[in-house]
């Protein structure tokens, strides 16, 4: 995005009974606070019937039809070998990660570089007051899109609601070796040790989290796999741990795999595609990225 492509997206709603501004919002935008909805209202982001609101005890009449929008904002300056920006508004930012870079430090006193390090540095340039917040992770190994709020509100409506807004969740991976199925769902329950930190996946409920991964082959040769995998839940090493316990370890796995490959110089899984409800207007946003160069060289015949 540059600044002749900056653009607004929102959502439209329509009045079924008379009622006020501030009541209707707090039934339709999905449990934001009444400060969150007055922070829309300060900012021009309301308007009703195509006229720009900023009152929150507006008399709302049935049949108007009440708009939401989101600015996008302008990509200027994030420019880093590691992350890409994908998407930015006012409430959340996307970006696609390297394999390498941590999402967020594992202890408080890291000055390791990460993901969110980066991104709050990018986002005080712009506002010194501003925020980054985190909403999920993606392993160190892992590449791909990640999703992070700009403010507590956004925040706690991703996390919070996870499970209901994310509407796709796809990763691809390279596996060792072939599959006895070309498409099927792993089912196990995994637990944590906490000192390891080593996942370990049962196919008997044993206590642990439930944890569901489709998948299907999309191509590979005699020696590698190409998968496409939803997550229809995300736990903390799922597709690695899972794709281990039924015997086709993610190539360049050293914590559950075979390690290193020489083929390939990293762990050859990618989050892919997320697609999620937007947390103020509630429009559904897509994001796909490529899939890896290099998991096509591992699988070409």
């Amino acid at each position: 995005m540059n600044e002749q492509g900056k653009k607004s997206q929102g959502t439209s709603l329509r009045v079924a009974e008379s009622t006020d501004l501030m009541a209707f919002l707090l039934a339709k935008m999905g449990g934001m606070s009444r400060t969150s909805i007055k922070s829309l209202l300060v900012h021009g982001r309301v308007s009703i019937n195509g006229k720009q609101e900023t009152r929150y005890n507006t008399v709302l009449n049935k049949g108007d039809e009440v708009c939401i929008t989101t600015r996008a904002v302008a990509i200027k300056s994030l420019v880093h070998k590691a992350l890409r920006m994908i998407y930015e508004d006012n409430d959340v930012v996307v970006v696609e990660k390297r394999e390498g870079l941590l999402t967020v430090a594992t202890s408080p006193n890291s000055e390791e570089e990460t993901a969110y390090s980066i991104l709050k540095e990018y986002v005080r340039r712009e506002n010194p007051t501003g925020g980054i917040f985190i909403v999920h992770r993606l392993d160190r190994e892992t590449s791909g899109l990640l999703l992070f709020a700009k403010n507590r509100d956004a925040q706690h409506f991703l996390r919070d609601n996870w499970h209901q807004i994310v509407r796709e969740r796809t990763y691809v991976a390279v596996v060792e070796g072939t599959l006895k199925k070309p498409s099927d769902t792993i089912v196990t329950w995994l637990t944590e040790n906490p000192k390891s930190k080593r996942v370990y996946s049962s196919f008997t409920d044993n206590g642990g989290k439930k944890s569901i991964t489709h998948y299907k082959k999309i191509g590979g040769n005699i020696q590698f796999s190409l998968l496409e995998l939803h997550l229809e839940t995300g736990r903390t090493n799922q597709i690695r741990v899972q794709m281990a316990a039924i015997g086709i370890p993610v190539v360049g796995d050293r914590k559950y795999g075979n390690g290193l490959s020489h083929e390939i110089d990293r762990l050859a899984l990618h989050a892919r595609v997320l697609a999620f409800e937007h947390p103020v207007t509630g429009q559904t946003l897509r994001f796909e990225t490529p899939i890896p160069k290099e998991f096509y060289k591992l699988t070409k015949n």
